[in-house]
Formats: C-alpha cells, sequence, structure tokens
C-alpha cells in the first residue's frame, strides 16, 4: 500500500464547494499600530462583530493597539462579479431551441455509428 501513490486533488489545497449563491456578510476593516515597531497591521472583522482593542502584531509579535476614527471602512460587496458557468456562456451563444436541435443531431449521429457498430460485431459473431 506504501508503494502506492493515491492520484486525485491534495487535501485542503482547493475548496470543492462554489460561491454560487452565497450572500457575503457585510465586513469592516480595522487597523493596529504596535506599540514596540510601530507598524499598522489591517484586520478585517464582520460589520456587527465585537471588534477587540489589541492585536498581536504580524511583524514583532508585540500587541498592537487598535486605532480609533480614521481606520474603520466598511466593505461592500454588491458590486462583486458573480461567476458565470459554462451553461451562462453557452446560452450566451445559443438558445434552447437551437441547443435541442444541436443535442438531437448528436444522438442521432451517436446512435447510427452504435447501430452500425452492432451490425459489424454480429456479422463478425456469426461467421
Amino acid at each position: 500500500m506504501a508503494d502506492r501513490s493515491l492520484r486525485g486533488i491534495r487535501l485542503g489545497a482547493q475548496s470543492l464547494q462554489s460561491e454560487e449563491g452565497v450572500v457575503f456578510h457585510e465586513r469592516a476593516q480595522h487597523i493596529y499600530k504596535c506599540t514596540s515597531c510601530g507598524r499598522d497591521t489591517t484586520m478585517t472583522f464582520a460589520a456587527d462583530a465585537e471588534v477587540p482593542e489589541a492585536w498581536e502584531c504580524r511583524t514583532c509579535g508585540a500587541e498592537s493597539l487598535l486605532r480609533i476614527g480614521e481606520g474603520t471602512a466598511t466593505v461592500d460587496h454588491s458590486d462583486d462579479k458573480v461567476a458565470r458557468t459554462h451553461w451562462d456562456m453557452l446560452l450566451e451563444r445559443r438558445t434552447i431551441p437551437e441547443l435541442e436541435e444541436l443535442l438531437e443531431e448528436r444522438l442521432a449521429y451517436v446512435r447510427a455509428r452504435r447501430g452500425a457498430g452492432e451490425d459489424v460485431t454480429a456479422s463478425k459473431l456469426s461467421a
């Protein structure tokens, strides 16, 4: 078992869920200023979340304090683009009646090939 490799995607590498129909919660960005190195760190929280007064600095690990007033901004996701699916792109190029006609043509072609293939196999078996 150890000599075989498993095929597929890596666990945790990619999400198999789509964001279709997901409504994002309002967000707010808050800026924290480090008391040690003076660096600003911007953190994003839910708009209605209780924001902590202190946060750990990403650079030096010291305590960063919340800057009140100037750093608070609400992020609006109402203008975000919705990912188009293959079906959406297909409907931009063709109408439903055209797609039904193409489907019937392809089904007739596949049925004709399948029928021709069965006749050849039946004649080989009888010989």
